[in-house]
């Protein structure tokens, strides 16, 4: 937990790396597991301006490759190691970069030309087999010609506005021996086509076609064609309407012993064509074989040498001193495996000049990093999500692993509701290893998988409060006997209202939860509102404390003792003379059976008026300790309300007038401009140093460590004190109403349970038809309804209680989120360089 209370110390670092070593070092330094961010030094510099831009083009061509092999691949069906799995292969050198060069261009060029020969062989292997089909089919075409050739022959003739197109304008035409065309077209342009060629003919064209299976596509349906006329120019007009429709005409003779022949010789030239394609196949698979072995580590290969020099690219490069600055993040524990990285990077290079790492002294605010691990990082996740913590402030990652499990199970309490999810999370941890690589789901199974240890907390949780609760699918359960005396059926009748029980009859608590004679009395209702209202206040108030107390850690580590005075002791005192004394009152409550006056007060009503009524007296039935009269729990509650209003004055006025103080005491004897000296390692690693007159300044007066004294306006202040003190007194107000969202929650679930086995299960018990289609009903309704939509309604709850009531109390989250340079990181995609 030590790393998760507060992020990890952080130091800048300068490193001075050799020309020639300076891709090694970087590798080298990829190669570890998250150990420094890099920030850019050239963030004026055009991308395509920076020294290192050509070797990324270069990555770029090579990554195009891949792309293209991968694409071969799975058009081809063949399987290949995913990169992921072989992210442990090392970054190649500059020798190995252009031997994969010249060998990705080499398969290129060879994986295109076998392309295109296939390309080329299927085209002529689909042509023969039109060809074919039109020999065969061609016989029955020509007889159904023959048997119209009559009446297509002659024409009678007819005025010059009903002449044929084909005929001349001196109305003669070429009448001859009947011509005809054969061709391929596809299916759904016959109809436009025939109704085209009739027109263009007025009916001196004759069209007949037949489907046909030419190939394995179902969305490439053709049909072969003839068409018989008579003349040249009708022959013309044809064959333009066939080149308009994009059909494929082909040779056919009219004699049939000819279309044996031409038939025959087609036949030969399609065995020998699929023999040539299956040679042609069989190679093409050897060659993605051979590349689907070595393709994963080609993409890690390639994948880190873009990252190096990407990175490198932010380097600053020193021609005069032919080095190359870096600047970086790390955390203060990584400084020694860095410092051997570098040495190992130095000496993969065959460099005689070591890399040098140097501390730089800055103001800027370190990136915020919290190691997590498969378990944490969910529960990190969320608190992420609202904001990032800023640097060394108090983590909430490690309190809600256990309080925002809790409070979604105080909405979401039933023990079999609970069971279901946490055996389908069970299911995600036991099957991590073999799901974790499924990229079929999209976003919102990435999301449910990367929860997945959310989820079986959250259900193990709901597990508990629904024992709690005593509700097993809106059903009580009976575990042991209970703590109530059942008189006899006669004694119930005679009691006023009948069958009602008195504390009389009360033996003992029940030993877990609510006792199950609560599922058959008529206040149930009544009993469990007032049970989970109480206990939504109790654990709300809980919460804010503790989330006031964190503030605390704050204050210290940060050596703020003037907010300690001025802000943490006033919250908790009004904080505690309001809701905490409601607390006291309704434990108080519950424990004690006697009261003052008899019978139990309102403690709603006693609060409000314990402001209303101030100094008034305090009636009969709001007396719930002290004296019947009132008059202790009376001074006691001005007592309350005097120490809860004198904090309010108390954070709005302290703490600006007191840094107001402070600010003219730092600066009364003071001169109006001070020259200092501070030695630092500039941009060519050498000491620089100011001729100024030195003048020594503590740390508390150094400029470059207090920011607050470089600017201090009074007013901005206050205005923000004023802002703080009304938003922390209006919020604990309403903050503590927002959590009587657990109690609404609860009741709505418990509720649309009862009513899903009342109206759906209960009824299929007739008969057991008529049980096995209610209960498939009722399972379907209670996984959509109860599981997933009211699972999701209370998560999202259990998120905003965490995200303004319990973290605004503490926690800043103004950070930025430490993002190393990582080889592991970029191959799994979790940057977005």
């Amino acid at each position: 937990m030590g790393s998760l209370w507060r992020s990890q110390e952080m130091s800048l670092q300068q490193i001075f790396l050799s020309s020639e070593a300076a891709y090694e070092c970087v590798s080298a330094l990829g190669e570890l597991d998250g150990c420094l961010q890099f920030r850019d030094l050239n963030p004026d510099v055009n991308a395509f301006q920076r020294k290192f831009v050509n070797d990324v083009r270069r990555t770029d061509e090579l990554e195009r490759q891949l792309r293209f092999f991968e694409k071969e691949l799975n058009k081809a069906k063949i399987p290949f190691i995913d990169m992921e799995e072989l992210s442990m292969t090392p970054a190649p050198n500059s020798s190995e970069i252009q031997s994969m060069e010249s060998q990705f261009s080499q398969l290129e060029r060879e994986l295109n030309e076998i392309n295109v020969n296939e390309e080329t062989l299927k085209r002529q292997e689909l042509e023969l087999n039109e060809l074919r089909e039109i020999l065969r089919q061609s016989g029955h075409l020509f007889e159904e010609a023959e048997l119209q050739q009559p009446r297509a022959a002659p024409v009678r003739e007819r005025d010059e506005e009903a002449a044929s197109l084909l005929d001349a304008p001196g109305g003669s035409s070429d009448r001859g021996q009947l011509g005809f065309v054969t061709g391929v077209i596809a299916r759904a342009k016959v109809a436009g086509f025939e109704r085209v060629l009739w027109r263009a003919s007025r009916g001196n064209a004759f069209l007949r076609h037949l489907p046909v299976n030419v190939s394995d596509d179902d969305d490439d349906l053709k049909n072969i064609f003839i068409v018989f006329f008579q003349g040249g120019q009708l022959e013309q007009i044809s064959r333009k309407i066939c080149d308009g429709f994009e059909a494929t005409l082909y040779p056919c003779p009219a004699k049939p012993t000819e279309r044996l022949e031409v038939s025959a010789q087609v036949d030969t030239r399609l065995t020998q064509l699929t023999q040539v394609l299956d040679r042609t196949s069989e190679h093409r698979r050897a060659v993605l074989s051979n590349i689907a072995v070595k393709l994963g580590a080609w993409q890690v290969r390639v994948h880190k040498v873009k990252a190096i020099y990407h990175v490198m690219n932010m380097f600053k490069n020193d021609v005069t001193r032919k080095c190359l600055i870096a600047e970086c993040w790390c955390p203060v524990k990584k400084l020694g495996t860095i410092r051997a990285a570098l040495q190992e990077g130095t000496e993969r290079s065959g460099s005689n000049v070591p890399a040098i790492l140097n501390p730089v002294l800055t103001k800027e605010k370190p990136p915020t990093y919290h190691m997590t691990n498969k378990f944490t990082d969910g529960f990190q996740a969320i608190v992420d999500a609202y904001g990032v913590a800023s640097y060394r402030e108090v983590n909430p990652g490690p309190f809600t692993i256990i309080t925002f499990p809790f409070l979604f199970a105080v909405m979401f309490g039933d023990l079999g509701h609970g069971t279901l999810m946490a055996l389908a999370a069970f299911f995600l941890i036991y099957k991590e290893d073999s799901l974790k690589n499924f990229k079929g789901g999209g976003e919102i199974w990435q999301t449910m998988f990367g929860g997945r240890y959310i989820i079986f907390l959250m259900g193990l949780f709901s597990m508990y409060t629904g024992l709690i609760y005593n509700d097993i699918f809106s059903k009580s359960m009976t575990l042991f006997s209970s703590g109530w005396n059942i008189p006899s059926e006669e004694e119930l009748n005679n009691r006023s209202p009948p069958g009602s029980l008195t504390l009389d009859d009360f033996d003992r608590p029940y030993e877990l939860g609510v006792d199950p004679i609560w599922a058959v009395t008529t206040n149930k209702l009544t009993f469990t509102n007032s049970f989970k209202m109480k206990l939504s206040v109790l654990l709300g108030i809980s919460q804010m404390t503790f989330g006031v107390v964190l503030s605390l850690f704050n204050h210290r580590f940060f050596k703020k003792p003037l907010n300690i005075y001025t802000e943490f002791i006033p919250q908790v005192l009004f904080l505690m003379c309001i809701f905490g004394y409601l607390c006291a009152m309704i434990v108080y409550k519950w424990l004690s059976s006697e009261f003052p006056n008899g019978n139990p007060p309102s403690l709603l009503l006693m609060l409000i008026n314990m402001f209303l009524k101030f100094g008034s007296p305090i009636e009969p039935s709001e007396v719930l300790y002290g004296d019947k009269a009132g008059n202790t729990q009376k001074s006691f509650q001005m007592a309350l309300v005097v120490i809860a209003i004198i904090c309010v004055p108390w954070m709005l006025f302290v703490k600006p007038f007191m840094l107001k103080a402070q600010h003219k005491a730092k600066t009364a004897g003071r001169p109006r401009a001070v020259q200092y000296q501070r030695t630092a390692i500039d941009s060519e690693g050498s000491q620089a140093s100011d001729d100024a007159v030195h003048v020594h300044l503590d740390d508390e007066d150094d400029p470059l460590l207090d920011d607050e004294e470089e600017h201090f306006e009074f007013g901005e202040v206050f205005v923000h004190q004023c802002i703080h003190t009304i938003e922390y007194c209006l919020g604990a107000i309403s903050n503590t109403a927002s959590y009587l969202r657990l109690w609404a929650l609860s009741l709505a679930h418990a509720q649309l349970s009862e009513v899903l086995w009342e109206m759906v299960l209960h009824n299929g018990f007739k008969s057991f038809y008529l049980l096995y289609a209610a209960f498939t009903v009722w399972a379907v309704l209670t996984i959509a309804v109860l599981l997933i939509m009211e699972g999701l309604s209370a998560f999202l709850h259990a998120l905003r209680l965490h995200w303004v009531e319990f973290q605004n109390k503490f926690y800043e989250g103004t950070g930025y989120k430490f993002a190393p340079f990582s080889f592991r990181r970029i191959l799994a995609g979790q940057t977005d360089d």
